[in-house]
This record gives structure tokens, C-alpha cells and sequence, in this order.
């Protein structure tokens, strides 16, 4: 009997044991499964890595889908994947310093050293800059709005996993190749569909100034409410100069942020009698299976959206 019961409580530990190392497996990402671990700051990085990573990544966007990366409190779960990635990945031109949470980020994960796996995928962008009072020499984070610079990013990544993964280089480069032709389609498309537009519509205003590459690109005069969203919003002073500059150029329609309260430009719409004409993409892509689930969804539908709202 005692045998019986020892044999049965050998079989119970060895279960467990077995249980023990699946949970483990389950609960384990990147390396331990084979693939390279990365966080990305926001979820357009995300798309794009993903893009050019395939099957060889693991990610983890640490500002969560819709909601403004500018200023964030990362959750524990954020530094420790931070702490474990093999490869962090930022937007940089100054859009995750508000309130200095990416730079904590880094140090409480130990990410902040000169050899620490840390990138930008804004390298290479010709920068513009802010330009309202006392905000001249910050530079606008935007740069991803204008496609071209999206191809930029994806080049980047690209070169980013290359480094930290070498193995899979040739991977990365054919899903980068791919990719970058899909966006180079879109940016050709984008200005070709602008070109068309009557010189007297081409005026974009939104509530952020998130569009100055976007405008620049496409050929458009960019207006704003705020300038970013790191400013005060909708203050008298910003509503009185958008009300004057939307009069005064005459301009044809208003878009609308996802990502941004909605009551300011609501307010100009009806101090100027100038419709909202729809909704379009800054700082996040859609939420999976909605409208711009991509970054190439996203500015696909920002194109769209906007040139039908200004030819219309």
C-alpha cells in the first residue's frame, strides 16, 4: 500500500511539475519562444514594426491604442517588459518627454545606459518645428502623418532589428521591401489625389496642429486651435485667432481627432458655420477591426477622408 501511495504521489509531483513549466511557457514572451522581444512607446510604432518584424517579434506597445502618448504613466507591466525587451523602440522629436515619463521609464528599467537597446524611428526626418509663443525651438513629433517619412520609419526598424537580431536579416529586409513599396503607393496616390484639389480648398484645419507634415507633403495650408496637445486647449486666445484665420481664408470643412476632446472645434464649427466633415488619425491607429487598424489604414483613411471633405 505505502508503495502504491508513494508511486501515485511521485506521478502527482511530476504533473505538477509538468503544469508548472507549461504555465511558465504561457506566461514567457520573446526569447523564450524564439522571437526578439520590443516594446514600442505608442501603437503607430507597433503597426510598423510589426510590419517589418513578422513572425521573428514579440511586442509590446506601452501607450495603449487611442490614448495621447505626449504625456503617460506607464503601468508596472509596462517597465517590465521594458526592463526585459531586447530592443526598445521610440518616436523621439520630443513627443514622449511630456511630463518625462518615457526618460523614467528607461531608468527605472535599466534601459538608460550609452549600450542600452534604445532607438528612434524618427531618424533621418527633416524636423520642422513648433511655432507658437515661447515653443520655437521644440520640434513638432509628428513626422509619421506625412507618409514618405513613414517609409523613413520603416527603414529604421528595419535597421533596428537587423542590429539586435542578425539572424533574421534577410526576413526583416524582404518584409521591409514589401512593405515600404505598399506606402510608397499611397504617398504617390496622396499627391497625385491633392494635386487635383482647387488651390482656394486646400486648407486643413483640426483642433491639434498634429498636420504640418501631412500639409507640407500634400500641399495644404495646415490651421490649428492648439498647437500640441501638451499646450492648454481651447483657450479664448486660440479660439479667437481660428475663428479669424478660418473666416478669413474661407475654409471649406473641419476634421475632427480621434484622440482628442471634441468641444473646442465643436465651438468653432458653430461660431463660423463651418462643418465637421469627419474624423481622422494623429497620434493612434483604430482599435483592431475598426476604421485605421493600421498605420497604412489610418493614413489611407486621413487621405480620403480629408480630400473628400475639401472637395465637397
Amino acid at each position: 500500500m505505502k508503495k502504491v501511495l508513494a508511486i501515485r504521489l511521485t506521478a502527482v509531483c511530476i504533473a505538477l511539475l509538468v503544469i508548472a513549466g507549461c504555465s511558465t511557457q504561457q506566461k514567457s514572451s520573446g526569447k523564450d519562444d524564439g522571437t526578439l522581444k520590443v516594446v514600442t512607446t505608442y501603437s503607430i510604432l507597433y503597426d510598423i514594426v510589426k510590419e517589418v518584424g513578422g513572425q521573428h517579434v514579440s511586442i509590446h506597445s506601452i501607450v495603449p491604442i487611442g490614448t495621447d502618448p505626449h504625456e503617460f504613466d506607464p503601468l508596472p507591466k509596462d517597465v517590465q517588459y521594458t526592463t526585459d525587451a531586447d530592443l526598445v523602440l521610440s518616436n523621439g522629436l520630443n513627443l514622449e518627454t511630456g511630463n518625462g515619463w518615457f526618460q523614467k521609464l528607461l531608468e527605472s528599467s535599466g534601459k538608460d545606459g550609452d549600450d542600452a537597446p534604445v532607438a528612434e524611428l524618427s531618424k533621418g526626418v527633416k524636423v520642422k518645428h513648433l511655432s507658437s509663443k515661447g515653443l520655437e525651438s521644440q520640434q513638432d513629433p509628428h513626422a509619421w502623418l506625412n507618409v514618405e517619412n513613414g517609409i523613413l520609419y520603416a527603414q529604421n526598424a528595419r535597421d533596428a532589428l537587423i542590429q539586435a537580431d542578425p539572424e533574421h536579416k534577410e526576413d526583416y529586409e524582404k518584409n521591409a521591401e514589401i512593405y515600404i513599396k505598399k506606402l510608397q503607393t499611397l504617398h504617390d496616390e496622396a499627391k497625385d489625389k491633392f494635386d487635383q484639389l482647387a488651390k482656394d480648398k486646400k486648407l486643413l484645419v483640426t483642433s491639434e496642429g498634429a498636420f504640418k507634415y501631412f500639409a507640407d507633403a500634400y500641399g495644404l495650408k495646415a490651421g490649428y486651435i492648439w498647437e500640441i496637445n501638451t499646450e492648454s486647449e481651447g483657450t479664448p486666445g486660440q479660439m479667437k485667432r481660428i475663428i479669424h484665420f478660418v473666416k478669413d481664408h474661407q475654409v471649406p470643412a473641419l476634421f475632427l481627432e480621434t484622440s482628442v476632446d471634441k468641444r473646442s472645434l465643436e465651438s468653432l464649427s458653430e461660431e463660423t458655420g463651418v462643418p465637421i466633415k469627419g474624423k481622422v488619425f494623429t497620434d493612434s491607429i483604430g482599435k483592431e477591426g475598426e476604421d485605421g487598424d493600421s498605420y497604412y489604414k489610418m493614413m489611407k483613411w486621413n487621405i480620403d477622408t480629408i480630400y473628400k471633405g475639401l472637395s465637397s
